[in-house]
């Protein structure tokens, strides 16, 4: 198999690009440095889509793999044909070749290879041959009766059981079971309780096999898993049995009967149980793609949220008896004050508590609150409100998700980094900074612990990691860090630097002082030339007297870059102050096709050096909505059906997606009330993080339920 021919294909591209993209991740560049640095060389394909060539390439690759292992298997036994030379080489899935390889695959002990360890495999292959003027089965079974085969029905048995394995490693007929199962085979799901709480809607449930949704398929696996549900595929035994029948039989021979029974418990014992957890287990694995995928897809927006730059920040970490607690950040995230209070039940030390917090206001000259969105986050937020309001002073709040707050705040990583502070008070410090910036605090966190998907415990593991740390990784690199003020965490997802050379990057910082240039990060240890090529245009430094080290563009292109400023008159103040129009009305009258060639680099590149000579240290968050801020408090309870509001999408998943409207609990859009136009899934629409109009269509005060819609009532 040509592995770059066939990716062509898959992806749609152009041969050059997938030899080019395949001969770059080859050579150990990183994807984020393939995606910016490298798009002459690609085509401009960005980074998710490099993501997933470099997987599929990943199992195309192992596949040629595990096809030479598989052809040398056979040849070993000697039993290799032409036949199945080709269809070994032909095979475009694992499960293609494990139906070709099942025959030679080295068995451990069964019905079949104990019947021919008694010498039937004579007996089976007269029985299978149904020769229409043979003698009868009883007479011929006679034949190979012996000191382990006593009877004639023992030597019958025997070779039916031959005869059953071998139909069962078929390839041809479990390759139109699986068809014909996939597309006309039900999911059965019953109850194994009589209370099955959360699952009672799959209580006696049918449907199937080709158009189950993939959130049910996570559903009744952790129902099954939890030991709620029982779990099954339904089929026609009928159709089934015909199916090999063809295959398998010749009418009006004296064996035909007996071959009839082999196949009907082949297909029983063997086939179908086989093909059943085949296909549920490929239906979990497209399942938990998709999962992982809008699981991916929603940790990419939350992390690209725009961050409220420039603010002292007051965060709160909501608790009923241990309290509430309160740590005040500047603008750059440094902890100035931390305090605890007891606001709401059971102590309601209000009076106390709003004191404390307007001292802190006026000592610090807070200009906004972050309120974590857990245990008694309400009622903190009520009392933040009239805390805003008697203060009158033009601060504003906005609930966060403290998702993973807890796991980062009892971590080595936050002990290290506040060994001065109890777990309780680094959360509240954490909570004040994602406001500030989302992404370089939750980056300290495990993506699987942000929580903006489903049934991530039941996921493969290692797959969404992989999947997250890429989405964090590309989010990391597409803002840029800067290399004077960025955590160690947030340093080791820039591509090409590893967790060792991000601690000696903040150890040089610590004992040299603050970073002058790009260029003096060759001289931390262990950070070569590879490493610096793949990193350095991620790294911004604002204080170096180079204007463009405080841009995207790479330090390989710096030449063209100056040439560009100097051609058009404008020196490294202006490009600080912003007076480079010169630029865009220079590379618009030449055009870039012209200038690219005159530059001596590509068209691309050269687009991109225009784009960060004309805002340095932009930061790409800054051009989508801002985040949205409140300044007073609902509740459920004043909720009505038909009431409009404005809300924060905070969650997509396949049924729908759930957003965030003031009131403590986030309302559900269901997928049919996103739009009155067809959409596969709510991220055709939706992504975290944006700002929606919606309906209240239903309320369950009781179950804290809040039913919505973006489809507008009609008057």
């Amino acid at each position: 198999m040509d592995i770059l021919q066939k990716l062509t294909q898959e992806f749609s591209l152009k041969p050059w690009q997938v030899e080019n993209t395949v001969k770059l991740i080859d050579d150990g560049n990183t994807i984020p440095f393939i995606a910016r640095y490298r798009k002459e060389a690609t085509g401009s394909l960005d980074d998710q889509l490099l993501r997933n060539l470099s997987d599929r390439l990943t199992y195309l690759r192992n596949m040629d793999e595990q096809k030479e292992k598989i052809i040398s298997s056979i040849e070993e036994q000697e039993l290799m044909t032409d036949e199945i030379r080709k269809s070994i080489e032909n095979a475009t899935t694992i499960t293609e070749l494990e139906d070709i390889y099942r025959p030679f695959r080295p068995k451990r002990k069964t019905r079949a290879s104990v019947a021919k360890a008694k010498g039937l495999q004579g007996l089976a292959d007269f029985l299978y041959a149904q020769n229409r003027n043979s003698v009868s089965p009883l007479e011929e079974a006679e034949k190979y009766l012996n000191d382990e085969v006593e009877s004639v029905e023992d030597a019958l048995n025997g070779a039916k059981d031959i005869i059953a394995e071998f139909v069962s490693d078929d390839p041809s007929g479990r390759k139109m079971l699986r068809y014909s199962i996939k597309n006309h085979g039900n999911i059965v799901v019953t109850g194994a309780k009589d209370d099955l709480g959360v699952y009672e809607m799959y209580k006696d449930y049918t449907e199937p096999v080709s158009s189950v949704a993939s959130h049910r398929v996570l559903a009744f696996n952790r129902g099954e898993k939890e030991g709620y549900l029982k779990v099954s595929i339904d089929y026609d035994k009928i159709t089934a049995l015909t199916i090999l029948y063809n295959l398998h039989i010749k009418e009006s021979s004296p064996t035909e009967e007996i071959v009839k029974e082999a196949i009907e418990d082949s297909y029983s014992r063997l086939i179908f149980p086989s093909i059943e957890r085949e296909l549920r287990n490929s239906l979990t694995e497209i399942a938990d793609e998709k999962a992982i995928g809008v699981f991916a897809e929603n940790t990419r927006h939350l992390l690209m949220q725009p961050p409220v730059k420039g603010k002292v920040t007051l965060g709160l970490d909501p608790g009923y008896r241990t309290g509430c607690k309160v740590a005040v950040v500047d603008e750059t995230g440094k902890v100035l004050d931390t305090s605890v209070i007891y606001a709401v039940p059971p102590h309601n030390k209000v009076e106390q508590a709003k004191k404390i917090i307007k001292d802190l206001v006026k000592k610090h000259n807070v200009q906004m609150f972050a309120i974590g969105n857990g245990t008694a986050s309400h009622e903190t937020e009520v009392f933040a409100a009239e805390v805003i309001k008697e203060l009158n002073c033009g601060i504003t709040y906005m609930v966060v998700s403290e998702a993973g707050a807890s796991v980062y705040s009892a971590s080595k990583l936050a002990a290290e980094e506040f060994p001065e502070y109890d777990v309780s008070l680094r959360s509240a410090v954490s909570i004040a900074r994602r406001l500030q910036d989302p992404l370089a605090e939750l980056v300290k966190i495990d993506p699987k612990a942000i929580g903006v998907g489903q049934y991530q415990h039941d996921m493969p593991q290692n797959q969404l990691s992989s999947a997250l740390d890429g989405v964090v990784e590309d989010c990391v690199n597409s803002v840029g860090v800067d290399l004077n003020t960025a955590s160690a965490q947030l340093l080791n997802r820039v591509a090409g630097v590893s967790s060792k050379i991000a601690n000696n990057i903040v150890s040089y910082r610590q004992e040299h002082g603050a970073f002058k240039s790009r260029d003096e990060i060759k001289k931390v240890s262990m950070l070569g030339p590879k490493a610096f090529e793949q990193c350095a245009g991620f790294l911004r430094v604002a204080e170096s007297k180079n204007v463009l080290d405080n841009t995207a563009v790479h330090p390989e292109s710096y030449e063209a870059a100056r040439k560009l400023l100097k051609i058009c008159c404008v020196s490294d103040d202006d490009v600080r102050k912003g007076n480079v129009s010169a630029v865009g009305e220079y590379v618009e009258s030449v055009g870039t096709c012209a200038l690219a060639k005159q530059l001596d680099i590509g068209e691309p590149t050269l687009i991109d050096i225009t784009k960060e000579i004309a805002k340095p240290g932009r930061d790409p968050r800054d051009e989508l909505p801002a985040p949205m801020l409140r300044t007073d408090v609902m509740g459920i309870e004043d909720l009505k059906v038909g009431m409009e509001l404005k809300g924060t999408v905070r969650n997509v998943i396949d049924f729908g997606a759930f957003v965030d409207i003031g009131v403590h609990q986030d309302g559900l859009v269901h997928i049919s009330q996103i739009t009155n136009k067809y959409i596969k899934h709510p991220s055709d629409v939706l992504k975290v993080g944006d700002i929606v109009t919606v309906w209240v269509i239903s309320l369950d005060i009781d179950k804290k339920r809040i039913g919505l819609t973006m489809k507008k009532p009609k008057e």
